[in-house]
């Protein structure tokens, strides 16, 4: 795992064209992201009280965008907690490996738009809280 030191999660503002017609946001060429983009997946329909993620990535970089709605990005990096909302189709949360999150508190009709730097690879996933303590640790202690 990337040392999360060098590395942090960001917001990220992304174009925004204002018409009166509607408004435009969009991602191209890795101009917005600092990663290529391989996949983007969407979560909706998240019933009131649930929660998404519960997992790290060992190698995989994601921006999280509020498609629509709101809801909160919890993220833990072995030592501390810090949420973010994210409310704004036009800004996007940048995760780098390294990072336990959840997401919560999904707004009625909330679609939550993640782009990632690798294509779905479960090997990459940590899904075990004491597993991600483990490898943070040894990574902090010149580990991992």
């Amino acid at each position: 795992m990337e040392s999360v030191s060098q590395n942090k999660p960001r917001i990220i503002q992304l174009p925004k064209i204002c018409d009166p017609r509607g408004n435009l946001t969009f991602v191209q060429d890795m101009e917005q992201v600092p990663f290529e983009i391989s996949r983007v997946y969407w979560t909706y329909d998240v019933p009131a009280g649930e929660f998404r993620g519960g997992h790290s990535h060992r190698t995989a970089e994601e921006v999280v965008v509020a498609s629509g709605g709101s809801f909160n990005v919890n993220l833990f990096d072995g030592e501390e907690w810090v949420t973010y909302t994210l409310n704004r189709p036009y800004q996007g949360l940048y995760i780098p490996s390294g990072y336990w999150r959840t997401l919560d508190n999904f707004a009625s009709g909330s679609v939550c738009l993640v782009m990632t730097s690798t294509k779905y690879d479960e090997a990459d996933y940590v899904r075990d809280f004491d597993e991600f303590k483990r490898i943070v640790s040894e990574r902090r202690n010149g580990g991992v």
